[in-house]
């Protein structure tokens, strides 16, 4: 059979198989390798510790626009000197990976700017470890003597406000320290990983099946987002190929994911400045796309639909139940952006320019409302979702750019889902499911809701999980927050904090 594929259609088959040929470094080389890769345009998308043997491996994983700017370095450590050269001065994204892998491994990040502790809080034990197979055994926990250090901001007029790690409503718990003059945000910092639940680690030693089930749980709203990138990651890994139906029907299963977010968000922004009419309306919108869910995959988050190799589903939705929710849903975003009160709240709010989104690293809707043209559809596609796909960017960086990028979304999810089911013509998917037998390195990244969602994975000589690094998107989007706070009032926190909608899960893994 002869290859009638396109040019433009083999650079995409190698943009999505995250294929790069693995430069080994030592410890000198790192600074001046990442750096020329990240002023070429390349981004830091992960960087993953390996315990081996007798040292310590670290791989930073670059990814760009092109093929040519995927790239993986590997710096390897001895365990009785155990430090790597700090690249936070160069990458934002850089110095909280090195934190984690300090407080995970033990592995210091040598003059790094800010050196106190990430994912551990103080009453973690010191000199413990909890990704070293040696520390299995969790010790008992001491007083937290090692608070975290916020930074004062005094002057006259200023005082601050405390909020969480405990909330109101059901979400997982995060602390916000305001400094205010007035009502107006001078700083804010926020704590985290409250609730670290060690997935990495649970991932070691299991099958690639029993991995699709942990990674489905990972972040309950992103379940396609995160199991697609694992399963992607592990077909990579083991060279396994997945037919072209199987792979739209994964894209149809995304959009869908896309959808019930997107409207969700879309009528708490409305709830969030009093409107909250239109939250009820969207709520019941999102109620027909969950039972939608629930008749094409068993599960109302659409868990259960993919496998190492395959997709399967019960059945595909109506594609004429999907436009008439969405032109409901448009119906509602005219009604909101219509308010004058709404939209004066909405505009200027919270605002995050385009330079500092930029140097953050910021990925998903909040990249592209603040102009940044990132979308892993477009820059690291898996199938070919036609000229019904573009990607939506806006100049503001605010709460109405970030409002606009979603309701624009809704839009184009909903003509790549159309489009999808008639290119589908009623295939369901394959039963076909692979148990990988052989060791091996594959790099996904999918366009999950809220961005790309990254995952690397190391396969055993068995076949089973050596290794695997996830990177939710929410990891890069959480120091944009109080950037973007900054001179924004008091009262419109829940406001700005809904248009971001980051996921405490995502981030503490």
């Amino acid at each position: 059979m002869t290859d009638e594929r396109t040019p433009e259609d083999v650079d995409a088959d190698n943009l999505a198989s995250g294929d790069a040929e693995l430069r080994h470094l030592d410890r000198a080389q790192l600074p001046q390798a990442a750096g020329a890769l990240l002023d070429a345009g390349s981004r830091l998308a992960l960087v993953a510790c390996h315990e081996d043997e007798n040292d310590f491996r670290i791989v930073y994983s670059f990814v760009g626009t092109t093929a040519v700017l995927r790239a993986d370095l590997c710096v390897t450590v001895p365990r009785d000197d155990a430090w790597i050269p700090s690249l936070a001065e160069r990458s934002l994204p850089a110095g909280n990976f090195e934190r984690g892998i300090r407080d995970l491994y033990g592995v210091v990040p040598r003059n790094h700017p800010q050196p106190h502790r990430l994912v551990r809080h103080g009453h973690w034990p010191r000199g413990w470890y909890p990704m070293l197979r040696a520390n299995a055994v969790v010790p008992e926990f001491e007083p937290d003597t090692e608070s975290f250090p916020f930074v004062p901001v005094e002057g006259p007029g200023v005082y601050e406000i405390a909020v969480g790690p405990i909330h109101a409503g059901i979400i997982e718990p995060g602390h916000f320290r305001f400094s205010v003059v007035g009502e107006t945000i001078v700083r804010m910092e926020a704590r985290q990983w409250y609730l670290h639940r060690g997935v990495e680690k649970v991932f070691e030693g299991k099958t690639a099946a029993e991995g699709v089930l942990l990674a489905e749980q990972i972040s309950g709203d992103t379940a396609v987002g995160h199991s697609l990138a694992f399963v992607m990651a592990v077909e990579q890994a083991a060279g396994i190929e997945v037919s072209e139906p199987d792979r739209l029907l994964r894209a149809l299963l995304l959009e869908l994911e896309r959808l019930y977010n997107h409207v969700t968000d879309l009528g708490s922004l409305a709830n969030d400045v009093g409107f909250g009419i239109i939250d009820a309306h969207a709520l019941g919108l999102r109620e027909q796309l969950l039972r939608i869910n629930k008749t094409i995959t068993g599960h109302r988050l659409l868990r259960g639909a993919l496998s190492v190799g395959g997709t399967r589903v019960i059945s595909l939705p109506d594609a004429a139940d999907l436009v008439r929710i969405s032109a409901a849903m448009a119906e509602l975003v005219g009604i909101t952006l219509g308010h004058a009160i709404v939209r004066g709240r909405f505009t200027g709010t919270a605002r995050l320019s385009n330079a500092h989104a930029t140097m953050i690293g910021t990925l998903g809707y909040v990249a592209r409302a603040s102009g940044i043209d990132t979308d892993a559809r477009n820059e690291h596609p898996f199938v070919n979702l036609g000229e019904v796909f573009h990607v939506v960017t806006e100049e503001g960086g605010d709460v109405l750019a970030r409002y606009t990028v979603r309701a624009r979304e809704v839009e184009v999810s909903t003509a790549i889902a159309v489009d999808l089911l008639h290119r589908l013509q009623g295939h369901t998917g394959s039963a076909f499911r692979v148990n990988p037998a052989q060791a091996g390195t594959g790099l996904a990244l999918v366009e999950a809701w809220r961005g790309t969602a990254t995952h690397r994975v190391e396969l055993a000589a068995d076949g089973t999980l050596a290794r695997v690094k996830v990177v939710d998107p929410s990891f890069l989007n959480w120091p944009a927050l109080p950037d973007a706070l900054s001179e924004t009032i008091v009262p419109d926190f829940p406001l700005a904090n809904k248009s971001f909608n980051l996921s405490y899960a995502g981030n503490d893994l």
